[in-house]
């Protein structure tokens, strides 16, 4: 199982200067001294704390005094941190390590935000609190997490105000009458903030840019693209240059790389993929093994470091995936032309290939460049007909050997402890004019889980040969990690699994994975097994992008990276370099800046993923506002201080029934047992209730769908009354 890493993260030295300077309190602290206290003798490094103090000081963080003397304004009673608003209007400001070491989340009163918005760097003056729950004010924002908004414009009393879509922006914006950009009421468009410092006005905002009219499909997908800071487009210059960049599967390329043209060669992709980023081959060796290779697009072939179109693929860092468009990391010209893996056609592609028995262990493995060719694209559906014995064809045999490879491979990595936490995805299926007829789930299959399998090996595989100590020690590569779970979250779900009647216990020398594994084929096929299923997601931490290898804790391996899909997510497009770099015995490559690069992505990353939910709410929302007065079966999904949330069985939507309307008595919600409790009554509310609900209405502008309980068709338990069942 990998561990956690005992190594150092890497340096945030501004937040090192800052908590020195700290402190040092009133009296100050010279550079000198802050270069003694911190080990800094090399010259080189001086060099940077000066640049550390430069920037402080820009930003406010800290003041010159007396005698070269840097000070850090405010006293004990204050921090820094970044706010998150709520929806009540106050916040809670999480503090900057370097600011207060130790201290718990601050609640911050609404009348207490000032002009902090969501995401922003704060000055917090601490003011008491209620119980153990401390409380503060803030002083100033010391920097914005972003400057530029999307939402709704809106006419009231002849002034123009834009409504922002993301809830946790509860101040609407003043557009002057010289700054809007001839924008109307019922406009989505886009404001860039003004200078704000009084909280008793309305924050001012000019037009950037009009997206058309709020409630048009195209305009709400361009909309949450720019909430989420997302571009709309590529520039004319990216463009121009992927236009330029011609075809390199030259006599003279192919001469430089193994060639593997002649090997049965397939693609498995959904049926509407474009950019067909890997395929897989295979063939029997004449000692009774299989030869498997996993032929990836070789994007480092056309995209050099440093090139325009490198430099746009770096900032976007990922493809998006909304409900009914990808916004492609990379141009068409590269993405589905000459980086994707189309049938019939040579293509230039970065290959691991493995020798292996009949029990899928790898006894051989070879990395690098290679040429190849698709000879048959498979949608998802076609593969799995095979699979279940419904399909025939030339390329039977192939798909059949591959999926019983995949299967052992699979069962063995669960056996040595990967979670099975697998989920399916919202689907929608939308008219000509993008309005949504239906809502569906994805399931996954096993046609699914043969190239998952395969990626997943030759990701583990590429990541080991790196890692791998060499003279010179472990040279810096871009991993994928995921840390160990949270023991509170986890409790949590113990505490879920036991309301249902099942247990969350580790057998004797028995890890964390193999008793969540049981407890989901427990509940596999249960009334139960999506909230289970949900919690336990909830209780992972998040993988993310790392030069620290402190391997992926749901995969269950020591090693893992990205090698699979360079056209969609650029930390592939460095392992990429970076791999072919060390096959050529280079040296170790700088690893700081492949820590930015991290850093960069897996922030993208989690933006895309926002993008993509945002799209799937107001799409759900959408379909639920021509339903309003319905009724529908549900369960609850998620609970909270000011609202249950419950999905909808029928279409898997999800919408709130606020606490306050919870009929028959005052309801509150106890986070240790994780319910929502009637304070006379003592009826309770759990995730996983059955429940049956009417929509009260829809709010497209914020994407949310209001619900009220049906009393008469929802049971009132005085416990949730089930029993463990064999």
């Amino acid at each position: 199982m990998p561990r956690r890493s005992t190594s150092p993260a890497p340096d945030d030295l501004a937040g090192r200067v800052l908590a020195a300077v700290r402190r040092a309190g009133h009296a100050g602290v010279t550079s000198q001294q802050l270069a003694l206290q911190l080990g800094f003798r090399d010259k080189d490094v001086r060099y940077r704390l000066y640049d550390a103090l430069e920037a402080l000081l820009d930003e406010g963080r800290i003041r010159s005094g007396k005698k070269g003397r840097y000070i850090a304004p405010g006293g004990a009673d204050t921090l820094e941190g970044t706010i998150d608003i709520i929806g009540s209007g106050g916040g809670y400001v999480r503090p900057d390590p370097a600011s207060r070491a130790g201290q718990g989340d601050v609640f911050v009163h609404p009348r207490n935000v000032g002009t902090a918005l969501h995401g922003d760097t704060v000055r917090v003056k601490l003011v008491g609190g209620r119980g153990v729950r401390p409380e503060g004010r803030v002083l100033e924002v010391l920097r914005r997490r972003r400057t530029e908004f999307v939402g709704t414009v809106h006419l009231k009393q002849g002034r123009l105000m834009l409504v922002a879509d993301d809830q946790r922006v509860q101040r609407p914006f003043l557009i002057p009458a010289n700054e809007g950009r001839g924008a109307r009421e019922g406009d989505k468009a886009i404001i860039a903030l003004g200078e704000w410092k009084d909280a008793h006005d309305l924050p001012r905002g000019r037009v950037v840019r009009v997206l058309g009219r709020a409630g048009e499909h195209h305009v709400e997908m361009h909309a949450i693209l720019a909430e989420f800071g997302l571009p709309l487009e590529f520039p004319e210059s990216v463009l121009a240059a992927a236009a330029d960049i011609p075809d390199g599967c030259t006599p003279e390329e192919v001469a430089l790389r193994r060639d593997m043209r002649g090997i049965p060669t397939l693609t498995i992709d959904p049926d509407d993929a474009k950019d067909l980023d890997d395929a897989l081959s295979v063939r029997p060796l004449p000692n009774g093994h299989w030869e498997v290779g996993v032929h990836i697009a070789d994007v480092s072939h056309y995209v050099r470091p440093g090139s325009v179109v490198d430099l746009e693929g770096a900032a976007r860092a990922t493809s998006v995936y909304l409900v009914d468009r990808v916004v492609p990391m990379l141009p068409e010209r590269l993405s589905n032309d000459l980086c994707s893996l189309n049938p019939h056609t040579d293509k230039l592609s970065f290959s691991a290939i493995f020798e292996l028995d009949d029990r899928a262990q790898v006894k051989a493995e070879w990395f690098g460049r290679t040429v190849m060719r698709s000879q048959r694209r498979f949608a998802y559906a076609e593969a799995q007909a095979i699979i279940d014995g419904k399909g025939e064809g030339p390329w039977q045999d192939e798909v059949l050997l591959l999926h019983r490879l995949a299967q052992v491979l699979r069962r063995d990595r669960i056996a040595n402890g990967a979670l099975e936490i697998g989920g399916n995805e919202v689907k929608f299926r939308l008219d000509d004019k993008g309005r949504p007829l239906e809502v569906y789930e994805k399931v996954m299959g096993p046609a699914n889980w043969l190239i998952e399998e395969f990626m997943l090996l030759a990701n583990k595989r590429v990541a080991a040969w790196v890692g791998r100590r060499r003279k010179g020690g472990v040279p810096p590569f871009v991993y994928r990690v995921h840390d160990l779970p949270d023991t509170e979250k986890v409790e949590q779900l113990r505490a879920l699994a036991r309301s249902f009647g099942h247990d969350l216990q580790l057998g004797k020398g028995e890890e964390l994975p193999h008793a969540i594994n049981r407890l989901l084929r427990a509940v596999k096929g249960r009334e139960e097994e999506n909230i289970i299923k949900q919690v336990a997601i909830r209780s992972m931490a998040k993988a993310i992008y790392s030069t620290d290898n402190i391997g992926h804790y749901g995969l269950a391996f020591e090693h893992y990276t990205h090698f699979t899909s360079p056209i969609r997510r650029y930390p592939d497009l460095l392992v990429h370099r970076a791999l072919a770099h060390y096959l050529g015995g280079g040296r170790h490559l700088d690893k700081e800046q492949l820590e930015v690069s991290c850093r960069h992505s897996s922030n993208m990353e989690k933006r895309a993923a926002d993008a993509e939910r945002a799209s799937i709410r107001y799409k759900q929302a959408e379909y639920l506002l021509a339903r309003v007065g319905e009724r529908f079966e549900g369960s609850i999904s998620g609970l909270t201080n000011w609202g249950v949330y419950v999905e909808l069985k029928a279409n898997h939507c999800e919408g709130m029934v606020p606490l306050r309307e919870l009929p028959g008595d005052a309801y509150r919600f106890d986070p240790e047992r994780y319910q929502v409790v009637g304070l006379r009554t003592g009826r309770r509310f759990r995730l996983g209730d059955e429940v049956a609900v009417r929509i009260k209405a829809v709010d497209m502008d914020r994407r949310t769908v209001d619900l009220v309980l049906d009393e008469a068709r929802t049971a009132r338990p005085a416990g949730r009354g089930r029993t463990k069942r064999a």
